[in-house]
């Protein structure tokens, strides 16, 4: 099915609210259609389209809830889902936490949508795979990569009157380039809404140079080492921590953003001053749905100000417990940067250790979000403001926290790839103090 019309998605979700006899209704439709292109051992492996249209229809009696969604949308159809998702309501026990549907809002739409991303042909996406392989190929290298592009609608509405239409694009490219032997690899990857700027025959050029460059590495002894983090080595790591700003989570002491004795550090100096992060679904760079899950207008939010913690982030139901007003979940996370980059914070390193990628990330203790991960795809020892040779990688273990209090330099922030955060971010390169490395890796 193609992409509906803003007519056409309210026709049938206006029918589909109505055919509903439980106390409330929430329908939501959406659709897309995705191309794609994977390519490996300097070969491409496969390539595709895929189409889906579905609706979700969610339904209460008092506080028990019941969901069903179908992909078929006939008169006959409609009404099943909805009788589906009723008996399946009846049958749930009361959800004690149970929120509401919202009433009407108001939405200013947000730049999602980009013509030249919605035409994508199989010919772009071919030529994509040539742009990656064939420079890797000329310099005896092996290239492995994807291109996904995807063009599609979301719309819902409820028995309270809400609606909301919008219509987005996204390309999401990641190419891997290693040496014949395997010792050395190299990693660039791009996220975009727009496509007019991507260019992957000048991107792969990252990726090949690192690769060649990263062959044969030395070893070096682990410890607390100066770091440059590259934006998508440093996305790693912030978009973890920012999972814990949840406002439950802290009020109940279950986060670092908790205080002993009860409450949470709201308004406190926890990080560098330089340190500001924020949401707004309207940013040129990475724009996102002016909603969030539950239907809630998002807006432009301060999370994090000038080191202070700024806002945590309520679901309804805390909100409502807490006195709150609800505020709309952010889409996307901008963090303030300067105007520097990588190459940049190179030639102002005396001696330090660049990153390319962080991977691998997993929590080793939720109360100072300390975490462990490795290094990969080209990590390099830094002397007199220039790189000197390749090292082996590094397993670290590291609080974000702790991280971004070790400020030296931030540079400009850039869009990171969409396989680093479940958020669309624009994050800066970094230069960062006593970083901890603890142990070598095997991993290329």
């Amino acid at each position: 099915m193609p992409i509906l019309t803003e007519a056409q998605a309210k026709a049938i979700l206006d029918k589909v609210v109505a055919l509903s006899t439980a106390d409330e209704c929430t329908a939501t439709l959406s659709g897309s259609t995705a191309g794609n292109i994977r390519f490996a051992l300097n070969n491409v492996s496969t390539s595709g389209i895929v189409d889906n249209t579905e609706l979700a229809v969610q339904v209460a009696f008092g506080k028990r809830v019941g969901t069903a969604s179908i992909n078929e949308f006939d008169d006959a159809s409609l009404e099943r889902v909805v009788r589906r998702a009723e008996d399946l309501a009846r049958l749930a026990p009361e959800n004690p936490e149970f929120m509401p549907a919202i009433g009407r809002q108001e939405y200013r739409p947000s730049a999602t949508w980009d013509d030249a991303t919605a035409a994508i042909t199989p010919e772009y996406r071919a030529q994509v795979a040539a742009d990656s392989i064939l420079p890797s190929r000329a310099d005896d290298l092996i290239a492995a990569g994807f291109l996904e592009d995807n063009r599609g609608f979301t719309a819902f509405a409820n028995s309270n009157g809400n609606f909301g239409y919008q219509t987005s694009t996204s390309a999401d490219y990641t190419c891997t380039v290693r040496t014949e032997d395997g010792t050395g690899s190299g990693w660039v990857g791009r996220n975009v809404t727009g496509i007019g700027p991507f260019d992957a025959g000048r991107d792969v050029r990252t990726a090949i140079r690192k690769a060649s460059a990263s062959a044969n590495a030395r070893a070096l002894e682990p410890g607390k080492y100066t770091v440059i983090l590259e934006p998508h080595a440093a996305a790693g790591l912030v978009s973890f921590m920012m999972n814990f700003f949840d406002a439950r989570q802290a009020d109940e002491g279950r986060s670092f953003l908790s205080k002993k004795g009860g409450g949470n550090k709201l308004g406190e100096q926890v990080y560098d001053p330089r340190v500001s992060i924020w949401a707004d679904p309207w940013n040129e760079e990475a724009p996102v749905m002016p909603w969030d899950g539950e239907g809630l207008p998002r807006t432009r939010m301060p999370i994090i100000d000038q080191g202070k913690i700024a806002n945590l982030l309520y679901s309804r139901y805390w909100a409502k417990q807490q006195g709150r007003q609800e505020v709309a979940r952010p889409g996307n996370l901008i963090m303030s940067g300067g105007e520097a980059s990588t190459s940049d914070l190179v030639r102002g390193t005396e001696r330090g250790i660049l990153v390319t990628r962080t991977w691998y990330i997993r929590m080793v203790d939720p109360q100072t979000v300390l975490l462990t991960g490795l290094t990969r795809d080209g990590t390099f020892y830094i002397e007199d403001g220039e790189i000197k040779y390749p090292l082996k990688n590094f397993r670290f273990n590291e609080s974000p926290v702790i991280m971004l209090n070790n400020i030296d330099e931030l540079g400009k922030p850039v869009r990171v790839s969409g396989d680093e955060s479940r958020f669309s971010m624009m994050v800066p390169p970094m230069r960062l103090r006593d970083f901890t490395f603890t142990s070598l890796s095997d991993a290329v």
